[in-house]
């Protein structure tokens, strides 16, 4: 299942890296792509995972989600 998010707040290669880690981290995540040209995250799992765990760790790594699609 695959899910994107639209982060706000990044500004460079350091900022990606702390999303796809923090955001790695959520049990049931499978992949994560950040396109820090256009703020979106694409997170991939296997049966889905909660919203909520993902905006979580988008958050715990200093950036907020201002879309979910």
């Amino acid at each position: 299942m695959t899910s994107t998010y639209t982060v706000t707040g990044m500004t460079c290669g350091h900022c990606v890296s702390s999303v796809s880690e923090e955001v790695g981290a959520v049990p049931g995540v499978t992949g994560v792509q950040v396109d820090l040209a256009t703020g979106l995250l694409t997170v991939e799992s296997e049966g889905g995972v909660d919203d909520a765990a993902i905006v979580a760790a988008v958050r715990e790594a200093g950036y907020d989600v201002a879309g979910v699609s």
